[in-house]
């Protein structure tokens, strides 16, 4: 067809387009044969044809002649065609102009280079064609992943054809097709037919998905102190099911989360047969016993000293046991947690004890928590069932020290595209618990708290926006029978920035403020990355308003408001959060520092 040439699966950017230095490699005053400069109203074409194309890579050749750049414009202008054309831009109206009487800075002898880009109008998919090979094509699941790859499709027709849009169609494409039981199949064939005179793409792809696979033995090597038996029950890859790379990358996850291994490797055997494929998991155990001692800076409390020693297996019993001191001015805590093995189904029994000394504004609380019970943990959700024991002492109470009972539960649900940093994504979380105070007047009580985080996408280079809310409410006949751990407080980085920690509460006259019966606590963010030299840095800046209030009636809660300005550094040991927020109620700003996304 007159006018037509393909791309094929091969296709990229041309060869000719040899990478040209960093923009900023030749300064204003760097001695430069020529200076030189593209003009188009679209700025992406600009950059991406001062970015790649060679003569930039030629300016610092200072002993250059004018017939020499009269040969390198020639091939510039063959260049800058196929440069386009990966753009979708087929027909570009190219104009060069060479001003020798001009020199940049004095010290460009051959004058000042313009290219005047006119791209023409950009070449659109007309039709995708599908070729499907391998078993796929009788397999129950294959017919119905073939209908959701090309649904899913990432350049049909009527898009804009560029080499950048074909080749990431294409890669989803096959890791859709890799997914789901069919890791050895493969993009058998792929052609982009352009028509040129009408600036149209016409896409054909051949997929073979080879054999479906099925998991066999698992192959586990590294397991020296905590056993094989404890491996196989934290893969949870049973010999037999079908293969979901899905499946492997939870595997994984849960072995890592688990804490008895320092890092861990699953991956299929290439050479296996598709019946019963084995399975290499590859580990290395963590020490049986690890300290681990920390300083740092709060900027609610100041100055912070931390220590925590974990030991994976205690002689004759083999839990794990962690202990944790922590140091400020205003928290001292010490805690110790039993966790026992996974049995089958990942339950794992544990038990707590936690004590700690806390300085509100409204006098000194010092506070035990005993807590007995099971917990699940899992990649996206997470339960728990516990008993648990509090008792609580605050400084200018006369009532002394108060108890309770209760029994509980929790659970979380996470479904975000990345950890710890996400960009998109849905966590939910409930708390609920049944108990009785204890001492002189025992009443019975009921406690509640529910939370959630959505994260909703912007686009690449808008960012996202960050939703948080929680409630919670407390059920009992006076609160003054209950210990305060009990009972809510919102304020600080994590809740209403702006505010201190656990600084909003009910207010008891003279300036102090105690613990509510109901929380209510919103959050609105918009995080934007940093952009350098087109392409996303670790940083982000964040704009918020927080709102939270405490009461011990509907009626009187009242919000405080807060807003600020932030930043985000995507860290080795997670995301560092730095934040400037003011308290509308105070008329003060406050600086908060955090590290780490939890939910």
């Amino acid at each position: 067809m007159a006018g037509c040439f393909a791309f094929f699966a091969c296709c990229a950017v041309p060869a000719q387009a040899d990478p040209a230095p960093p923009s900023n490699s030749l300064s204003p005053t760097s001695a430069v044969a020529f200076a030189w400069t593209v003009r188009s109203r679209d700025p992406n074409i600009q950059d991406f044809l001062e970015q790649h194309m060679s003569l930039r890579r030629y300016q610092a050749l200072i002993d250059l002649d004018t017939t020499e750049l009269t040969r390198l414009l020639t091939d510039a202008d063959e260049q800058a065609r196929e440069l386009l054309a990966t753009l979708g831009f087929f027909n570009p109206e190219l104009r060069w102009q060479h001003d020798q009487t001009a020199a940049p800075n004095g010290s460009g002898h051959l004058g000042q280079v313009t290219l005047e880009v006119q791209s023409g109008p950009a070449t659109r998919v007309t039709q995708v064609q599908w070729q499907w090979l391998g078993e796929m094509t009788d397999h129950p699941s294959g017919v119905a992943l073939q209908a959701i790859i090309e649904k899913q499709w990432g350049l049909p027709p009527g898009e804009t054809f560029t080499q950048m849009a074909w080749d990431r169609a294409k890669t989803k494409a096959l890791r859709q097709l890799l997914a789901e039981h069919f890791p050895w199949g493969r993009l058998a064939q792929s052609q982009a037919r352009i028509d040129t005179l009408n600036n149209q793409a016409s896409l054909t792809l051949a997929m073979d998905s080879g054999p479906a696979v099925r998991l066999g033995e698992l192959r586990i090597s590294g397991a020296t102190k905590y056993g094989v038996q404890q491996v196989e029950r934290l893969a949870r890859l049973a010999p037999g099911q079908a293969y979901r790379q899905n499946d492997l990358l939870e595997a994984q996850q849960r072995l890592v989360l688990s804490g008895f291994y320092d890092s861990v490797f699953i991956n299929l055997e290439p050479e296996g047969q598709p019946a019963q494929a084995p399975v290499n998991i590859e580990l290395k155990e963590s020490l049986r016993q690890r300290w681990q001692l920390g300083v740092g800076v709060r900027s609610d409390s100041g100055p912070r000293l931390t220590a925590e020693h974990t030991h994976h297996s205690i002689p004759g019993l083999h839990w794990r046991a962690v202990s944790r001191v922590a140091v400020d001015k205003d928290l001292q805590s010490l805690g110790v947690e039993l966790l026992a093995p996974p049995d089958n189904s990942l339950w794992r029994w544990n038990t707590s004890a936690q004590l700690q000394r806390r300085q509100q504004v409204d006098g000194e609380i010092s506070s035990q928590r005993w807590r007995a019970g099971r917990i699940q943990m899992g990649p996206r959700i997470d339960r728990s069932y516990f008993a648990q024991y509090d008792v609580a002492t605050q400084q200018n109470n006369s009532l002394g020290a108060v108890e309770s009972f209760s029994g509980n539960l929790a659970w979380t649900w996470r479904d975000f595209d990345s950890l710890p940093f996400p960009t998109r994504g849905l966590g939910l979380g409930i708390e609920w618990g049944a108990g009785v105070s204890l001492g002189p007047v025992q009443q019975p009580f009921v406690r509640w708290l529910a939370k959630g985080l959505n994260i909703l996408p912007l686009g690449e280079r808008s960012g996202r926006i960050a939703l948080r809310a929680s409630l919670g409410s407390v059920v009992i006949q006076d609160t003054q029978n209950l210990p305060t751990t009990q009972l809510f407080l919102t304020g600080g980085d994590n809740t209403v920035r702006g505010y201190a920690f656990n600084s909003i509460g009910v207010d008891l006259g003279n300036g102090q403020i105690g613990a509510g019966r109901y929380l209510s606590t919103g959050s609105v963010e918009w995080q934007r990355p940093l952009r350098w030299k087109g392409a996303a840095s670790d940083w982000e800046t964040a704009v918020f308003a927080d709102v939270g209030a405490v009461a011990n009636a509907l009626p009187l809660l009242k919000p405080q408001w807060s807003y600020g300005v932030g930043a985000r550094w995507r860290s080795p040991i997670g995301p560092v959060r730095m934040d400037l927020a003011h308290a509308q109620a105070l008329n003060k700003w406050r600086l908060h520092l955090s590290v780490g996304f939890t939910f």
